[in-house]
């Protein structure tokens, strides 16, 4: 028998490339959780057939999807939507630097407000499973490579709240013997980020617009990019692999990529796939973004028994190919 998983934010762009997997390693009972604020219906039932009831009314038939609209901040339908599962994947969240900066309580409360409803409700349900998608933005301004052990000093709004969920996910391992496990994300991109706004997604979105690109600064800020496929391997690793409880594990590329770099390389396939005439500009260096930014996995690699597999080159290509067919199927 599979596990009985609750996936909040399942609808985005993770969630549903996660459930897709899921779905394919056969009997898992997948239950969502989903303010539609981002991800649809319409982007679940591309990767699952599913149903949609009231909370109380639930149930929990092996192989099914089911779908409750309701928000993390709701206390009472955190706990409700909880019953009877095995692991929470936590990934509703306010995502980005950008929109932390621009209102940051708004941040707080999602992210840190948010998490801790969804602690509660594996506390309150005796869940023993609790994988919550954290980032690197808590690091902050550091040298990198960036590891688990470096001392967190958050540039954004976003990082320090991501930060608050960590610690949160460290006391309830420690207080009330929940295995939680923190993944930082490097920056995720691939198939089905749609409504993505990170730099990938927007960057294939505007050319295929004809609009320009856009560059924050210079372009030689480096990034961590990992591909979809890889973090959905890692997400279901941290909820099924044993002694991991109250670990933090950075799940990127390992390596530092300028934006200069990955902008290149997107030109190019681009110009190969299509008759898009892309031009890119630089402007002004954005708040809260932090110069360098890369990821060492090699406590994941260890502990996690993961490593990226899919190169820049192929991921982005997959990815391309994929606003392509969009595009021609729309």
């Amino acid at each position: 028998m599979g596990l009985r998983w609750l996936i909040t934010g399942g609808c985005g762009f993770i969630g549903t490339s996660l459930i897709r997997t899921l779905q394919q390693q056969g009997e898992q009972y997948i239950r969502v959780l989903d303010n539609l604020s981002t991800g649809t219906r319409a982007d679940l039932a591309l990767v699952a057939d599913f149903s949609e009831k009231k909370p109380l009314q639930l149930t929990e038939k092996t192989g099914n999807v089911e779908l409750v609209e309701g928000d993390i901040l709701d206390q009472n339908l955190t706990r409700d939507v909880a019953k009877g599962m095995d692991v929470i994947v936590h990934l509703a969240a306010n995502t980005g630097v950008g929109p932390s900066v621009e209102d940051p309580r708004k941040d707080c409360m999602s992210n840190v407000l948010g998490t801790f409803n969804m602690l509660e409700a594996a506390r309150y349900n005796h869940i023993q499973r609790f994988v919550f998608a954290s980032s690197g933005a808590p690091a902050g301004e550091v040298e990198p490579p960036i590891h688990e052990e470096l001392p967190p000093h958050p540039v954004s709004p976003y990082g320090a709240s991501k930060l608050a969920g960590e610690g949160y996910c460290s006391a309830y391992k420690r207080s009330f013997n929940i295995d939680t496990v923190a993944l930082r994300f490097g920056n995720v991109y691939g198939p089905g980020s749609v409504h993505k706004s990170s730099v990938v997604a927007k960057f294939i979105k505007q050319a295929l617009d004809g609009e320009d690109l856009e560059i924050y600064g210079d372009g030689t800020q480096t990034r961590d990019f990992v591909f979809i496929d890889d973090l959905t391997r890692a997400i279901i690793l941290a909820a099924t692999e044993a002694d991991i409880g109250g670990e933090t594990f950075q799940i990127a590329s390992n390596r530092e990529t300028t934006i200069h770099e990955m902008t290149n390389m997107l030109v190019g396939i681009l110009r190969q796939k299509s008759d898009v005439d892309v031009n890119v500009i630089n402007g002004k260096v954005r708040v809260g973004d932090v110069k360098r930014n890369y990821s060492d996995t090699t406590k994941a690699r260890s502990r996690l028994h993961w490593q990226p597999e899919v190169t820049l080159n192929d991921g982005l290509t997959t990815t391309i190919n994929y606003f392509l067919k969009q595009r021609t199927t729309a």
